[in-house]
Protein backbone atom coordinates (compact mmCIF):
# COMPACT_ATOMS: atom_id res chain seq x y z
CA UNK A 1 0.00 0.00 0.00
CA UNK A 2 0.92 3.37 -0.79
CA UNK A 3 1.86 5.43 2.35
CA UNK A 4 2.46 8.85 0.47
CA UNK A 5 -0.71 10.61 0.41
CA UNK A 6 -0.95 9.83 4.33
CA UNK A 7 2.04 11.22 5.17
CA UNK A 8 1.36 13.97 2.96
CA UNK A 9 -2.03 14.17 5.07
CA UNK A 10 -0.19 13.75 8.26
CA UNK A 11 2.28 16.39 7.26
CA UNK A 12 -0.55 18.79 7.05
CA UNK A 13 -1.80 18.26 10.87
CA UNK A 14 2.47 18.73 11.96
CA UNK A 15 2.16 22.46 9.32
CA UNK A 16 -0.92 23.29 11.62
CA UNK A 17 0.93 22.61 14.92
CA UNK A 18 4.00 24.34 13.48
CA UNK A 19 1.55 27.46 12.71
CA UNK A 20 0.42 27.46 16.31
CA UNK A 21 3.53 28.04 17.53
CA UNK A 22 4.38 30.83 15.76
CA UNK A 23 1.59 32.91 17.53
CA UNK A 24 0.88 34.63 14.21
CA UNK A 25 -3.30 33.91 13.90
CA UNK A 26 -2.95 35.04 9.99
CA UNK A 27 -0.63 32.28 9.21
CA UNK A 28 -2.74 29.11 11.15
CA UNK A 29 -6.01 30.78 9.54
CA UNK A 30 -4.14 30.68 6.13
CA UNK A 31 -4.34 26.79 6.63
CA UNK A 32 -8.29 26.78 6.09
CA UNK A 33 -9.94 27.48 2.97
CA UNK A 34 -12.43 30.51 2.38
CA UNK A 35 -15.59 28.50 3.14
CA UNK A 36 -14.12 25.98 6.15
CA UNK A 37 -16.02 25.83 9.31
CA UNK A 38 -14.36 26.25 12.44
CA UNK A 39 -15.89 24.39 15.60
CA UNK A 40 -13.31 25.20 17.81
CA UNK A 41 -12.01 23.79 21.18
CA UNK A 42 -12.36 27.00 23.14
CA UNK A 43 -15.19 28.62 22.01
CA UNK A 44 -19.52 28.04 21.72
CA UNK A 45 -19.22 30.11 18.40
CA UNK A 46 -19.16 27.85 14.79
CA UNK A 47 -16.44 30.18 13.58
CA UNK A 48 -17.68 30.26 9.17
CA UNK A 49 -15.57 33.13 7.91
CA UNK A 50 -12.05 33.62 7.67
CA UNK A 51 -11.93 36.25 9.48
CA UNK A 52 -13.97 34.77 12.14
CA UNK A 53 -11.19 31.86 12.14
CA UNK A 54 -9.00 34.54 12.75
CA UNK A 55 -10.55 36.13 15.39
CA UNK A 56 -10.48 32.56 17.48
CA UNK A 57 -6.26 32.14 16.95
CA UNK A 58 -6.42 35.70 18.10
CA UNK A 59 -7.44 34.39 21.51
CA UNK A 60 -6.21 31.07 21.62
CA UNK A 61 -2.94 31.78 20.17
CA UNK A 62 -2.62 34.46 23.71
CA UNK A 63 -2.46 30.98 25.91
CA UNK A 64 0.61 29.93 24.14
CA UNK A 65 -0.43 26.35 22.93
CA UNK A 66 2.28 23.54 22.63
CA UNK A 67 0.24 20.90 20.81
CA UNK A 68 1.49 17.38 20.59
CA UNK A 69 -0.63 14.90 18.27
CA UNK A 70 -1.19 11.35 20.13
CA UNK A 71 -3.43 9.41 17.70
CA UNK A 72 -3.80 9.89 14.14
CA UNK A 73 -6.42 7.98 11.98
CA UNK A 74 -6.15 9.39 8.44
CA UNK A 75 -8.62 8.20 5.61
CA UNK A 76 -8.52 9.35 1.91
CA UNK A 77 -11.22 10.09 -1.00
CA UNK A 78 -11.34 11.30 -4.30
CA UNK A 79 -10.41 15.06 -3.57
CA UNK A 80 -10.94 14.72 0.47
CA UNK A 81 -8.96 13.02 3.34
CA UNK A 82 -9.91 13.08 6.88
CA UNK A 83 -8.03 13.21 9.78
CA UNK A 84 -9.03 12.35 13.08
CA UNK A 85 -7.98 11.44 16.72
CA UNK A 86 -5.99 13.23 19.40
CA UNK A 87 -4.05 16.16 20.34
CA UNK A 88 -3.16 17.58 23.29
CA UNK A 89 -2.29 21.03 24.51
CA UNK A 90 0.01 22.71 27.00
CA UNK A 91 -2.01 25.96 27.86
CA UNK A 92 -0.68 29.20 30.01
CA UNK A 93 -3.53 30.90 31.10
CA UNK A 94 -2.38 34.29 33.17
CA UNK A 95 0.82 32.48 34.38
CA UNK A 96 -0.24 29.24 34.45
CA UNK A 97 0.54 26.05 32.63
CA UNK A 98 -1.56 23.12 32.40
CA UNK A 99 -2.39 20.24 29.76
CA UNK A 100 -5.65 19.78 27.93
CA UNK A 101 -6.28 16.51 26.53
CA UNK A 102 -8.89 16.59 22.89
CA UNK A 103 -10.21 14.62 19.82
CA UNK A 104 -10.10 16.77 16.95
CA UNK A 105 -12.08 15.97 13.20
CA UNK A 106 -10.18 17.89 9.92
CA UNK A 107 -11.38 17.56 6.58
CA UNK A 108 -9.20 18.70 3.93
CA UNK A 109 -10.36 19.34 0.39
CA UNK A 110 -7.46 19.24 -2.39
CA UNK A 111 -7.33 22.60 -4.21
CA UNK A 112 -6.86 22.76 -7.79
CA UNK A 113 -3.23 23.64 -7.67
CA UNK A 114 -2.81 20.40 -5.78
CA UNK A 115 -2.18 21.91 -2.22
CA UNK A 116 -4.79 20.97 0.75
CA UNK A 117 -6.88 23.16 2.59
CA UNK A 118 -8.65 22.58 6.04
CA UNK A 119 -12.64 22.45 4.96
CA UNK A 120 -13.90 21.66 8.45
CA UNK A 121 -12.31 21.23 12.21
CA UNK A 122 -14.00 20.19 14.96
CA UNK A 123 -11.55 19.89 18.40
CA UNK A 124 -13.34 19.52 21.77
CA UNK A 125 -11.79 18.84 25.02
CA UNK A 126 -11.77 15.05 26.35
CA UNK A 127 -15.50 14.13 28.24
CA UNK A 128 -13.48 12.64 30.93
Amino acid sequence: MDHQPRNEIAALLEAWMSALETCDPRQVAALYAEDAILLPTVSNEVRKTPAAITRYFERFLKKQPKGQIIQQNIRLFDGLAINSGIYSFNLTVDGVAGDVLCRFTFVYRRDPDGGWKIIEHHSSVMPE
